[in-house]
């Protein structure tokens, strides 16, 4: 059986084009990544109800393990924000934060870049329905696709600190712990599987 989250994320290793950033960017041949890769990277994701969002019980679910008490909006389109053009390229500058990055994709698509360990680009597509959480510490970053639209349910724990901190900034303690708790230990997992 598919996993449901298929419908509405989809993730790939990107080409190494500067062709316009809202273009899908894939390899040739195409090189996608599983959900269990995203998931050793520590990106989480799921597949909601984005049409009954106020009323999702899967969503309340989520927010409550994980103490997601704030709540708002961010609506990207050219019609609706003024200085669209700088806004996207701003958003696309690589850049980590010392929390959690919380989206839920309620309505049109964006990409969120993020490296794996050998710092190579996959590009995750989330569409509505897919809801994805980004660890503290770990460089991304995001754009719209083609279709240039996006509303986007942001979700924090506590009060939002919505500081980006551009590469480098390495010696951030969220940095550090991403490194230890996700990428350290993924190159030792590689390191003992093809000793074995």
């Amino acid at each position: 059986m598919e996993d449901p989250r298929t419908e509405v994320i989809q993730a790939w290793y990107m080409d190494e084009s500067d062709e316009e950033q809202r273009l899908p960017h894939h390899r040739e041949p195409k090189e996608y990544v599983s959900f269990d890769r995203l998931n050793e990277l520590g990106v989480l994701s799921w597949h909601l109800d984005a049409d009954n969002y106020e009323t999702d019980e899967e969503l309340k679910k989520i927010r409550a393990e994980r103490g997601y008490t704030y709540v708002d909006f961010c609506d990207l389109c050219p019609e609706r924000m003024p200085n669209y053009e700088q806004k996207i390229k701003n958003f696309f500058e690589e850049h980590l934060h010392t929390d959690e990055e919380i989206r839920y994709c309620v309505d049109g698509s964006g990409y969120f870049d993020i490296r794996d360990e050998n710092e190579k680009w996959i590009r995750v597509w989330v569409k509505k329905g897919g809801m994805i959480v980004l660890p503290a510490g770990m460089y991304h970053r995001f754009t719209l696709d083609s279709d240039n639209y996006i509303k986007a349910m942001r979700l924090f724990v506590g009060e939002p600190v919505w500081t980006p901190y551009n590469r480098p900034h390495d010696e951030l303690p969220a940095r550090k712990e991403y490194l230890d708790t996700f990428i350290k230990k993924e190159a030792s997992n590689h390191a003992v599987n093809a000793a074995a």
